[in-house]
């Protein structure tokens, strides 16, 4: 393993805490890229050491001046990485969700060619941001998405609590997995709204790279969902007043779009 990882990455890695069920899916490819930065890889020479990611990644440092990070990844199919949490999820969410990853790298690069590199992003490139770090997939019957379009918290919660057990959420932004390392009540996903048929991981990641576009990115097409609302999740909310802090489950407003 060539180089030596910051100081500071092992430390922070070691906070993770691997047994909580929302990292369950991340469990795997997580520990082991920590253990290779814990015996001294660089964060980028442990992600490599993992298959399935289309990209390979390199340190900061090789993403040349001036040029967009988006752009770079497209053209070089290489991934500048930065010793630190926030790049460690977004590494393992390369490995995890591969073609999910890729279309939004290349919806990506198709904004920055048709209108270059703004300090305002747009409304296309800012969703795209949006789902990339804060997004998740939610496989449930129904009625639960109901509630949760209608932000109807009680029902979603309490009142269909039972139906929970046939529902999977699925965490995929990694800012999102980043806040987490530090749970809070506060910390929110921003689901996004749609429902597919799917049977395994690899399933869904075809299906959402196949379901993203500019045309439907534009529209915003997330809900949000304080995510240690969710049964099983904290012990916290076994309590159902739990669910009466309204300043985290906020009523959707009147006249607002469900989504």
């Amino acid at each position: 393993m060539a180089g030596a990882s910051s100081a500071v990455l092992p430390t922070a890695l070691e906070v993770i805490g691997w047994d909580r069920p929302w990292l369950d899916l991340w469990r795997g490819p997580g520990r082991r890229v920590t253990r290779a930065v814990t015996a001294g890889a660089t964060l980028p020479d442990a992600l490599n050491l993992e298959p399935g990611a289309p990209v390979r990644f390199v340190p900061q440092s090789r993403l040349p001046t001036g040029e967009s990070y988006e752009r770079y990844i497209f053209n070089s199919g290489q991934c500048p990485t930065r010793d630190n949490l926030h790049d460690f999820f977004n590494g393992v969410c390369w490995i995890r969700f591969p073609e999910t990853k890729r279309r939004l790298n290349q919806l990506q690069a198709a904004e920055i060619a048709k209108s270059g590199v703004a300090a305002l992003r747009g409304p296309v490139r800012d969703a795209l941001t949006v789902f990339d770090e804060n997004a998740a997939f939610l496989l449930a019957p129904q009625p639960l998405w109901d509630a949760l379009v209608e932000r109807n918290w009680r029902q979603l919660f309490i009142e269909l609590r039972p139906l929970w057990q046939g529902a999977q959420l699925i965490l995929f932004g990694h800012a999102l997995l980043e806040k987490l390392v530090y749970p809070r009540k506060q910390v929110t996903a921003h689901v996004y709204l749609a429902q597919p048929a799917i049977k395994s991981i690899a399933e869904l990641d075809g299906w959402v790279a196949g379901d993203l576009s500019a045309e439907k990115l534009v529209g915003k097409p997330f809900t949000p969902l304080p995510v240690l609302g969710v049964p099983g999740w904290w012990p916290g909310n076994e309590d159902f007043s739990f669910y009466d802090d309204a300043s985290v489950f906020r009523p959707r407003r009147e006249g607002s779009r469900p989504a």
